[in-house]
């Protein structure tokens, strides 16, 4: 059977860059097919060649039997390929119901039919187990809510016409609920014939839901066949390029370094509270320590860790910075006192895209090193170039635009900024999320690091491996609530497990994020 969608010898050069390099690549109708390696491996860029994001420099693409070379996503999208990308890329002021049908809303008199519009976005993302007021603006939504809604939109565009849906990291900002009823959508897709490329670096979705993968590395297709053929350590030793004893005798992550914890508490939270968020959370770090917050989404994780740092408001609680009190409710006096975080959603709380590596590495450190309003270039190069070279950021040059690196380098960057304030603590919000395997151990060695060296770490992980290995203590979050703590050896997935699941639920019982 000819392929639906067919790379031959593709090749595709940036700026110091030779990001795709004779790539071949098929894609059978109903299919799933995984793509997956390293960040900066190519998947990125052959998917957007494919659908009219970059020309090819060399090379062919041929959809459904016949050489194409789309003018744009559009031009693509139009032609039957869809694509989901690992970020929101809808319109966060606009309703829930016009984003989902944006450039193709009913109409009636020539108007748009909006009473329609909500009945039929209604209907539609109940099927994708999304019960909402399709009205209210999109950004008032969950991320992963906002996510469903990205996903709906691009199955249903041009369905009729649909062969081919791309869904780049579709589950990272999904709870498990809303995973299974995205495979059920998966299913649905394959059954009609559509085939569907699945970028992602959770194993286990690969496993689960597709039937073939082509691994890359460095530019070029190092693997194709069945993923039934090859098994978890060998898929992870293709994508790293390392023998599978070394992955196996190295195991599941990248941490393992002995932290030293001495000394007085550097944090203490106390009693925080934020109305239908979080009740009367507390905790403490100790300089050199890495503190682990557990719990499903929704437990109140990441309200917890805005909290101390003063982006979530609250109306009860302390935090102290070596015994001084911080202000309460202001993100300026926690960074004045040291305690720094890097969000969860890096691509709108995090980085600025438009600036380059340089701008958005020292953009904190900028009032430090000015003077009557001048920047001082060169202690400014001097602190790039020592983050860059600590971290091992990839990138052409300080001068590259932060959006063109890998998520993996995008992560690196932020941490940068951060460090280069010299913190006494850091709040990592999922620090992994969306990351490939060897960009996520190269992040986990930093956290190790940078605990040996005397930083009071929190970390955010719905990577139970991650979560557990990098932990000295785990502090269990349920509903808001702290409802239990594990130290040295008790920090095992299947006590953090036993304690979330025999955890009394409390007050309140509609936290958002987690």
């Amino acid at each position: 059977m000819e392929p639906v969608l067919r790379v031959e010898r593709v090749s595709k050069r940036f700026p110091g860059v030779h990001a795709l390099r004779e790539v071949d690549f098929e894609l059978r109708a109903g299919e799933v097919h995984a793509l997956v390696g390293e960040n900066g491996a190519g998947k990125s860029t052959l998917i957007k060649v494919a659908t009219g994001v970059y020309r090819a420099d060399s090379g062919e693409v041929r959809y459904r039997g016949q050489p194409v070379s789309f003018g744009s996503p559009l031009e693509a999208q139009l032609a039957g390929i869809s694509t989901i990308y690992q970020e929101v890329n809808l319109i966060p002021l606009m309703s829930v119901a016009r984003n989902l049908f944006l450039n193709r809303e009913p109409r009636r008199f020539g108007l748009v039919d909006s009473a329609r519009m909500r009945r039929e976005a209604r209907d539609i993302l109940r099927d994708y187990g999304v019960d909402v007021n399709v009205a209210r603006p999109l950004r008032s939504l969950g991320l992963g809510a906002q996510q469903m809604v990205a996903i709906a939109r691009a199955v249903q565009v041009r369905a009729s016409a649909a062969r081919v849906v791309v869904m780049d990291e579709p589950t990272s900002s999904l709870e498990q609920r809303e995973v299974e009823t995205l495979f059920g959508v998966v299913d649905r897709l394959r059954a009609a014939g559509i085939a569907i490329i699945y970028v992602s670096h959770r194993l286990d979705e690969l496993y689960r839901i597709c039937d073939r993968v082509t691994v890359m590395r460095d530019g070029r297709v190092v693997h194709v066949s069945d993923i039934a053929e090859v098994n978890r350590l060998t898929l992870i030793s293709l994508m790293l390029g390392r023998d599978v004893a070394d992955v196996r005798r190295d195991g599941a992550t990248a941490f393992g370094a002995e932290h030293r914890a001495e000394g007085e508490p550097v944090l203490r939270a106390h009693g925080l509270t934020a109305a239908h968020r979080i009740a009367d959370v507390s905790l403490q770090v100790r300089p050199g320590e890495v503190v682990g917050l557990g719990g499903l989404l929704g437990a109140g994780r990441s309200e917890t860790a805005k909290a101390i740092v003063g982006a979530l408001h609250t109306e009860a609680g302390s935090v102290e910075v070596n015994g001084t009190p911080v202000r309460r409710n202001s993100t300026a006096a926690a960074i004045r006192a040291g305690v720094v975080m890097l969000p969860e959603d890096r691509n709108s709380e995090g980085i600025i895209p438009n600036l380059s590596v340089r701008e958005n590495i020292v953009l904190a450190a900028l009032p430090r090193i000015s003077r009557a309003g001048l920047v001082d270039r060169a202690k400014q190069d001097e602190i790039v170039k020592y983050f860059i070279d600590r971290l091992r950021i990839r990138a052409s040059s300080p001068e590259q635009k932060v959006s063109e690196l890998s998520g993996g380098n995008q992560q690196k960057v932020m941490l940068a900024r951060w460090l280069c304030l010299n913190p006494k603590v850091l709040l990592l919000d999922e620090p992994t999320r969306g990351i490939d395997v060897g960009a996520k151990a190269e992040v986990q060695a930093v956290i190790d690091e940078l605990a040996a060296d005397g930083l009071a770490v929190v970390l955010i992980s719905s990577d139970l491996e991650e979560l557990i290995e990098g932990s000295d203590r785990v502090v269990v979050l349920k509903d808001g609530r702290l409802v239990g703590e594990l130290t040295g050896d008790e920090v095992t997935e299947p006590a953090l497990l036993r304690a979330l699941a025999a955890a009394p639920a409390g007050e309140p019982d509609d936290a958002h994020d987690g």
